[in-house]
């Protein structure tokens, strides 16, 4: 059973950074595909981005050139690096893991079989 726990969250000013953390646990990390999402009061689910076994990487347009995923397979542990954030990038984000995840559709989160509990970032004005 894969078990994901996200942690990093916080509240800052827009124009600010954050780094999100995701400890993986019970599978082997380095084969899972990974991926960020977050969901807002009121909004669908919606992926951020993502990466693949290999480290290939997928982005929001939203969110491209403002943040970076990435991998350490040594310490289990998944990033999301936010950069310039902005009030609209207000939401619960959460980290997701699948064994395979069918090329095109690694910002899809029915693509993601495993989830964790969220982390919360808030970007205010």
């Amino acid at each position: 059973q894969v078990q994901l726990v996200e942690s990093g969250g916080g509240s800052v000013q827009a124009g600010g950074s954050l780094r999100l953390s995701c400890a993986v646990s019970g599978y082997i990390y380095g084969n899972l595909y990974m991926g960020w999402f977050r969901q807002a009061p009121g909004k669908e689910r919606e992926g951020v981005a993502a990466i693949a076994s290999d480290g290939s990487t997928s982005y929001a347009y939203s969110v491209k050139d403002r943040f970076t995923v990435s991998r350490d397979n040594a310490k289990n542990t998944l990033y999301l690096q936010m950069n310039s954030l902005k009030p609209e990038d207000t939401a619960m984000y959460y980290c997701a893991a699948d064994p395979y995840v069918r090329a095109g559709l690694h910002l899809i989160k029915g693509s993601y079989g495993y989830w964790g509990q969220g982390t919360q970032v808030t970007v205010s004005s």
